[in-house]
């Protein structure tokens, strides 16, 4: 099933709390958008043959939930989820009706931000209530109010549009951290990391950790929707579950990979940093070996004997420096050729 091109986001109004909360209303009616309306009809359109509801909600009040949930007969649990957010992305079933948990994700200035979208679908009703961070779904809108010909499935092909929509705003996250981890790959090869370096490195993957703990449980969520028997999926659209299912083992793959990556470029900084330091520690081992010539033979002129090898010689001093140069020189190169200096 192949959707028109996604036209460019449309931002959402910001929503306070109550009735202002609701992003779109409407009812649909073979593949095409028939009417704007309040929550408060919205139970009565979703019985009417042929029909559905689609109604987007951000952030509402415990009023206008209820309101809902008084409309279409929803389950206080799946309700009181969806009120309280902080959930684990799942697929709840409750008689004729589905309750799905999708968790958004986001950069903001580096970071990862997550947010939660709640789907709510039963026959005759789609309701989605995100919270947090999320891109706007306006777009999905758009894209599937442009194409009748899909929209006229109804309530699982919205299901759908909307997993899609979540497991594909994943990638240009992913993408981002793509260039991060790069970057920093070639900047620990060339030289050992700086503490800020390093704390971006745990940051990254603590944030590669956290976006997997969300998107894995999809990998359930899509197996149940297009295996099992559930209410209101039909069997025409299971298939396109497999789709959605695809993009997340894609997801978790790169995911993995990009772990992988930080790992190696980490550890095999520290190998070359281990290895610099392995070799700044012969050389000095070699220019202490050359300096402890002279040291020694200063040491043994100094201590004040009367008679002393070649004290009263002419020659004796130029003769001790000429040795001292020689055994050093010798030295130096025997250490060359080591490879210590």
């Amino acid at each position: 099933m192949t959707l028109p091109p996604e036209p460019a986001p449309i931002p959402d109004p910001a929503p306070d709390a109550g009735r202002n909360a609701v992003v779109a209303s409407a009812a649909y009616c073979d593949g095409r958008r028939v009417a704007d309306l309040p929550i408060a009809e919205a139970g009565a359109w979703a019985t009417k043959e042929n029909h559905f509801v689609w109604i987007g909600l951000w952030e509402p009040d415990e009023s206008l939930l209820m309101e809902v949930k008084h409309q279409f007969g929803l389950h206080e649990l799946a309700v009181e989820d969806a009120l309280h957010a902080h959930q684990r992305p799942k697929l709840d079933v409750y008689g004729d009706s589905l309750f799905m948990v999708l968790r958004t994700a986001r950069l903001e200035k580096g970071e990862l931000v997550l947010g939660e979208t709640h789907v709510f679908a039963g026959r005759g009703y789609v309701v989605t209530v995100r919270h947090g961070a999320s891109s706007s779904y306006s777009s999905v809108r758009t894209r599937a109010e442009s194409a009748p010909h899909l929209l006229k499935h109804g309530e699982d092909f919205i299901v759908y549009t909307i997993m899609d929509y979540v497991v594909d705003c994943y990638f240009p996250v992913l993408d981002q951290m793509a260039a991060t981890v790069d970057e920093l790959d070639a900047l620990l090869i060339a030289r050992p990391p700086s503490m800020a370096e390093i704390e971006r490195i745990h940051q990254l993957r603590r944030d590669l950790e956290r976006l997997r703990r969300n998107a894995s449980p999809l990998l359930e969520v899509c197996s149940r929707l297009e295996r099992f028997d559930l209410p209101m999926i039909d069997p025409a659209i299971r298939p396109y579950y497999r789709d959605v299912q695809d993009h997340v083992i894609r997801v978790n793959e790169q995911i993995g990979s990009l772990r992988e990556v930080l790992s190696f470029a980490f550890e095999t900084s520290m190998i070359l940093a281990s290895a610099r330091q392995n070799d700044v520690t012969r050389k000095l081992a070699a220019w202490a070996a050359i300096l402890a010539v002279p040291t020694a033979v200063a040491g043994l002129y100094g201590m004040n004997f009367e008679h002393m090898p070649e004290l009263h010689w002419r020659y004796g001093y130029p003769a001790v420096l000429a040795l001292i140069v020689a055994a050093c020189a010798m030295l130096y190169v025997r250490f060359r050729r080591m490879g210590w200096l």
